[in-house]
């Protein structure tokens, strides 16, 4: 099975590219995984559910029939990192292709990629910037992968 991770990012930080680095190494001998970050556009504060519609329509586009999505949303289920690993090995068991993730822009995701979604599951009930999201997402992952492959990483 592929994954796929489709965000908005908007900043460059090198702290950000080197852990994203990391992960994804880390990540490549147990899973085909590839990260696309898509554009944008640029708005003011009171403009935001234009943004939200131009980057839902921008997610549809790249969205295939038979994917498995999971959306990252704060009004998402909360899981550990065993429940985490489960719901992973579930979709790879599912016969699906491709499974999604996707971290929503600023001002979230629009109610047509919700309803498109599988799964909505919350990283944390706190805030956090979408480079922050990504690498807990990476490495969630990879501890996801790294239990249902039985390598010592996860401590439970």
């Amino acid at each position: 099975m592929k994954w796929t991770l489709y965000d908005f990012k908007t900043a460059k930080d090198i702290w950000f590219e080197e852990a994203k680095q990391v992960y994804q190494k880390k990540i490549k001998p147990y899973s085909d995984f590839e990260i696309i970050h898509l554009k944008t556009i640029k708005s003011d504060r009171n403009e935001s559910e234009i943004k939200k519609r131009f980057e839902s329509q921008t997610l549809l586009e790249k969205l295939n029939q038979d994917d498995f999505i999971i959306l990252f949303d704060e009004k998402g289920k909360k899981a550990d990192s065993m429940e985490f690993a489960k719901l992973i090995n579930s979709v790879q068991e599912s016969g699906k292709k491709r499974g999604v993730f996707i971290i929503g822009g600023a001002y979230g995701v629009g109610d047509d990629i919700k309803k498109r979604s599988q799964k909505m599951v919350c990283l944390s009930d706190m805030t956090m910037n979408h480079l922050v999201a990504e690498i807990m997402l990476l490495e969630q992952f990879y501890r996801a992968l790294t239990i249902i492959n039985r390598i010592p990483y996860h401590n439970q």
